[in-house]
């Protein structure tokens, strides 16, 4: 595959233009720029080489589009890092990519090219330190009893997959559901508790986007983050909905789901309790956090599914983003494409077609974020192999 520079145009009139490049494949010319500033992209880089600077260089940190060791990641980023330094002069930065970097597709399947994308972000929850009547929610921290185990690998560099359960008399048993936990309180009475907060639905949610924070009454805010899950599969109540008529394809978001949710509180907890899947929550003085125990930068975080797609490596997206109209609701979307750090994962993402883009904190994020549904195309950038080494393994 080889790069072509392109003329940059824009993707709207008030967004930042910066790289553009062509990658030709195919008979196919797709064109890539750069819709954000050079300082989150250093600030994501950096994040992304603390991960994997940690890790032995042999470490193979994912399969697709090639497979991928920590060591060729970190050289990886080293390379875009340094080349920053021309990002002030188009030409030459982009002439420096074309002679360095590879960019694959991140499946060889045309026909599961493209990605749904979604968003995520982090909320703000009302909360108390303290049970009360208002405040009669709990959000609990990793139980002492679960368990988590590593299967065996027989390839010494690559971890094995993890199984989560408790031990109950030498027997390892599936850990608690969803409805164990919030119907029948095996875990109350137990000191696990972090916070209280008023409604379930903001649990549940807090749940899917896997960090938040707390505002207490005095103002302050609390940084929460995941912890650990239960081990049970993740189970999307929205999909459910649709499936049983109840709402369409087409109407489905976050916002939508919570009206759903809020306008029929007598279907509230059997619709909770159809998602076993339950994670707990740990304080933390800053966040987020994703799932490589890094920050994650709005716009810049994706997360994948960390079974198949390179850990802290650098890509490249290219979809649309909502545009939210001053009453919230979504007024139409916008052309992005940007490079992206692979720095998170979530019990949704599966698979080679989603990805889920970090937006932030705030209002905006959250309309943006809960709106997000939208195809676009996912790439992985690599440096370019000595002549005559295949691209892909």
């Amino acid at each position: 595959m080889t790069f072509k520079i392109a003329t940059a145009r824009r993707l709207r009139a008030a967004a930042l233009m910066s790289l553009v490049f062509v990658l030709c494949a195919c008979a196919q010319s797709i064109v890539i720029a750069d819709d954000l500033d050079r300082a989150s992209l250093a600030t994501a880089l950096q994040r992304s080489q603390s991960y994997l600077v940690k890790l032995p260089s042999d470490r193979v940190i994912g399969e697709l589009p090639r497979r991928l060791t920590a060591g060729e990641a970190l050289d990886s980023l080293r390379v875009l890092q340094e080349l920053l330094q021309q990002w002030d002069c188009w030409n030459c930065f982009v002439e420096q990519v074309r002679k360095r970097f590879d960019l694959l597709s991140a499946t060889s399947d045309v026909d599961r090219e493209p990605v749904l994308f979604t968003g995520y972000y982090q909320p703000i929850i009302d909360a108390s330190l303290g049970a009360s009547e208002e405040f009669r929610f709990p959000l609990y921290r990793t139980p002492g009893d679960l368990v988590t185990a590593d299967q065996v690998n027989a390839a010494p560099t690559e971890p094995g997959e993890k199984t989560i359960g408790r031990l109950v008399d030498d027997k390892f048993l599936p850990y608690y559901s969803r409805r164990e936990i919030d119907q029948l309180g095996v875990l109350r009475d137990r000191g696990l508790e972090i916070a209280w907060v008023k409604d379930p639905i903001d649990i549940f949610f807090l749940q899917i986007q896997g960090s938040g924070l707390l505002r207490l009454a005095d103002g302050r805010l609390l940084h929460v983050n995941y912890a650990a899950q239960n081990g049970w599969p993740y189970r999307s109540i929205g999909r459910l909905l649709i499936d049983q008529g109840k709402l369409s394809k087409e109407e489905m978001s976050m916002q939508r789901l919570r009206r759903y949710l809020n306008e029929h509180p007598e279907e509230r907890d059997e619709l909770f309790y159809y998602n076993e899947s339950y994670v707990f929550f740990r304080l933390l003085d800053d966040g987020p956090f994703g799932s490589l125990e890094v920050p994650l930068t709005p716009g810049r975080s994706i997360a994948t599914d960390a079974r198949i797609f390179p850990k802290g490596a650098l890509a490249f997206i290219s979809t649309e983003k909502p545009i939210i109209a001053a009453g919230g609701e979504l007024a139409g979307w916008q052309p992005i494409a940007r490079l992206v750090l692979n720095q998170d994962t979530g019990g949704a993402i599966r698979g080679t077609q989603r990805v889920d883009l970090y937006f932030g904190a705030g209002a905006a994020a959250t309309s943006e974020a809960g709106y997000m549904n939208r195809q676009g195309k996912l790439y992985f950038l690599f440096l370019k192999k000595p002549s005559g080494e295949s691209t892909r393994e």
